[in-house]
Parts: structure tokens; C-alpha cells; sequence
């Protein structure tokens, strides 16, 4: 039944892009590294970014899970149904490396999130996060100015954009009486992400602070501690913008987080492939990393960013 499904799956891209290839459009998709509410508005960018360009078949996909031989095979489904560009943000890109570097020669490929540098991709689009990582350190240094323990967790912690952002937090918050006792790890996995929250009460009573790395890591801290009734008991912050985290921000009970802007990752990713197979690269730096700026959202101005983040998404 497995090989029945893959075979579909693989026809059904063929399909796509024949049909596509016969209307004389280029197929430019952008490959999720698992199913997360984070990239829908990743999704709205792609979206916005083809409504501009008709010309192009614009394609957002999410691997069946965040595995990196799934990715794999979704990419390579792509490449021999005829795409002409990829923008991919890998499951690992350090084991990747040679899977991404053979898509590389296939077809124009661009990264995402979490960069990988020696596969021979154009460009690399996104935060830096080891600036987005320094950015939730203040948030922190701000929080608990005599200190505390944190627990930190996250979907992959071998990822790049994870270690990054770990690194920035750790450089701003050295020499402080702040630690981070341990980081737990959860594959992506929802009801293990928030599994991990709940045995950290138990084991480590003497943490003060959690901290989310993945998008959805502070929802699922913030349902934790609410049905363990610790909601406002400890310190909360992180990364991205979940409506439960900007509502836990509104409330007061999650000290801020630190937002990326995958509307733009998308938007600006898929106008910029159009453009090298256009012949253009000079927007390119040197260094091939495409900057697009992270921000603090706290207390303060977290209602303005919501109705921004609405808007973007085509709901305000």
C-alpha cells in the first residue's frame, strides 16, 4: 500500500507540473520542513508572491512528516516531475548536505530557516537567528533580573536554526545568574512537545523559566502550565507568534517572544527565484545570506502586531 501511495504522490506531481509546463508556466515550490501553523503565513507569502508573477506555478508543500528521508523523497518526487526551482527549509541540513547538493544540480535551489551552506544552494533567505536568539536573551535578562533556571524546548534540536538560537541566547545571557539547565526535544511532535512541559514540573521543580525555540513550543508550554495551574508562575518566552502566544502576551502570563516573518520568507523567496531564472543575481550578497530582520513583540506592542500579522495574512 506504502509503494501504491508513493506512486500517487509522485503521478500527482508529474500531473502538476505537465500541466503547468503545457500552460508555459515555470513550477516553484517551497518545501516545509513538517506541519506547523508557523508556516501558513509562509504560505500566504507564496500565495501573494504568485497572484504577482501568473506567469510562474507557485507550490507550497509539506512533507507527510518532518523526517529527512521524506523530505528527501519530496524533493526528489519535484525535481523528476520538472520543477525549476526549490526553496527548502531542511529537517537537517548537516545530514542533507549531499541529498540537497544532488538537488542543487537538478534544479535552482534556494534555503530557508535553517541554512545549508555547503550544498551548493544560490541563496539562503531568512532570520539570522543567532540575532533572533540575542533578542530573546534581553527578553530574558529583562524578566528575571535576579536570575533563574530555564528549561528550553524544541522540535529539532540538531537543527541549525536551533543551535543558533540557543548560541544567541547563551551569549547575551553569560554572566548573569540566568542558566539553562537542559533543552528537551520533541521531533515536532505536538502531544510529546507538550508531554516534555508536563514531566518538567514534576522532575524540575526548581525551574522558573521555559523557554520555546519552535513556534509551537510556548502554546504548548502555555497549555501545560495552565492545566498544571503554574500559568503565570513562570517565566515564558521564545520565538514566533502563535495566536496563543500573542494572546498569553496580551494577558501578561508570557514575557514576550521574538518574531520571524515567514509571510516575507515566502513572498520575497519566490520573487527572488523568479528573478535568477530571469538572469538577475545581483541582488545577491556575497556571503549569499538574504536578511530578513526578526522583532521583539512584548506587552507593548503586541496588539499593533497582530492586526499587521492579520493583514499580511488576509484576514484583517
Amino acid at each position: 500500500m506504502k509503494r501504491i501511495a508513493l506512486a500517487g504522490v509522485a503521478l500527482a506531481f508529474a500531473l502538476s507540473a505537465a500541466t503547468a509546463h503545457a500552460a508555459g508556466k515555470k513550477t516553484l515550490v517551497f518545501v516545509a520542513n513538517g506541519a506547523s501553523d508557523f508556516w501558513k503565513a509562509a504560505e500566504a507569502g507564496v500565495k501573494k508572491a504568485n497572484s504577482e508573477l501568473p506567469d510562474y506555478d507557485m507550490q507550497f508543500k509539506y512533507p507527510s512528516q518532518s523526517s529527512a528521508a521524506i523530505q528527501e523523497r519530496l524533493m526528489d518526487d519535484l525535481v523528476a516531475a520538472g520543477v525549476s526551482g526549490i526553496m527548502v527549509s531542511a529537517v537537517d541540513p548537516k545530514t542533507e548536505t549531499d541529498a540537497l547538493a544532488k538537488i542543487a544540480k537538478q534544479t535552482l535551489l534556494l534555503t530557508t530557516d535553517s541554512d545549508a551552506a555547503q550544498s551548493g544552494r544560490v541563496a539562503y533567505i531568512g532570520s539570522s537567528n543567532v540575532a533572533a536568539g540575542k533578542q530573546v536573551g534581553e527578553i530574558l535578562k529583562k524578566a528575571l533580573p535576579n536570575g533563574g533556571k530555564c528549561m528550553a524546548f524544541v522540535g529539532l534540536p540538531g537543527a541549525d536554526n536551533a543551535k543558533e538560537r540557543l548560541q544567541g541566547i547563551k551569549d547575551v545571557i553569560q554572566g548573569t545568574k540566568i542558566n539553562i539547565v537542559d533543552v528537551r526535544a520533541d521531533d515536532i511532535d505536538m502531544a510529546r512537545a507538550k508531554r516534555n512541559v508536563e514531566d518538567t514540573l514534576t522532575a524540575h521543580p526548581e525551574v522558573n523559566c521555559m523557554l520555546g525555540i519552535y513556534s509551537y513550543n510556548i502554546p504548548q508550554i502555555y497549555q501545560a502550565l495552565k492545566e498544571g495551574g503554574q500559568l503565570g508562575k513562570i517565566t515564558v518566552t521564545g520565538f514566533d507568534d502563535d495566536p496563543i502566544t500573542l494572546g498569553g502576551i496580551k494577558e501578561g502570563t508570557i514575557a514576550g517572544t521574538v518574531v520571524q516573518q515567514p509571510y516575507l520568507w515566502g513572498y520575497e523567496g519566490m520573487k527572488d527565484m523568479a528573478k535568477i531564472l530571469g538572469g538577475d543575481k545581483s541582488f545577491i550578497p556575497k556571503d549569499g545570506l538574504i536578511i530578513i530582520p526578526t522583532k521583539v513583540v512584548d506587552k507593548s506592542n503586541v496588539d499593533e502586531y497582530a492586526k499587521d500579522l492579520a493583514k499580511l495574512q488576509g484576514k484583517g
